[in-house]
């Protein structure tokens, strides 16, 4: 078992505190002094039609990006780890995942799925054929313990390589 740290700040920078004119901006804190500044996604509003509530910022991270970014990761982290045990060797990895937020089936917002489109270049004398690189994607995904955590389905749309 390993433990995991974040913490989170936000401070009120407006007079009043209601919903249309708190601020969304905000800082994650990790281990290392490593600071991330965070914000509600940019389009978000709950009942975004009527309100003049504030907007997330794009400068900054939002919650759901670094959700998919997360997934993303574990993924990539779990491929690599496993191309390298099987002596491919992997030059580039890009992967321009994506999550889908939408209602799930209680009818409440959630992030129901992540899709991963990873582009890989390998190196290197010995090259994965088709049926490689699809066995070591199912293989991370069945390994990558961020998606084992979550309820939202994860896909690899085409695995591309490079080379």
């Amino acid at each position: 078992m390993s433990k995991h740290h974040a913490t989170v700040r936000w401070h009120r920078s407006s007079d009043d505190f209601t919903y249309d004119s708190y601020n969304r901006a905000h800082e994650w804190e990790f281990p290392g002094e490593i600071r991330v500044p965070a914000s509600a996604a940019p389009a978000y509003r709950a009942k975004a039609e009527r309100s003049e509530a504030k907007e997330g910022d794009s400068d900054r991270v939002d919650p759901e990006e670094a959700f998919v970014a997360s997934v993303s990761a574990c993924h990539m982290l779990t491929f690599l780890a496993l191309a390298a045990r099987k002596r491919f060797v992997v030059d580039r990895y890009t992967d321009r995942a994506q999550g889908i937020l939408e209602k799930n089936e209680d009818g409440r917002l959630a992030i129901t799925r992540v899709e991963l489109a990873p582009e890989i270049e390998f190196g290197g004398e010995k090259r994965p054929n088709d049926a490689d690189l699809a066995k070591l994607h199912e293989l991370a995904h069945k390994e990558c313990f961020i998606a084992n955590s979550i309820r939202a389905s994860v896909t690899v749309r085409r695995p591309e390589r490079n080379s």
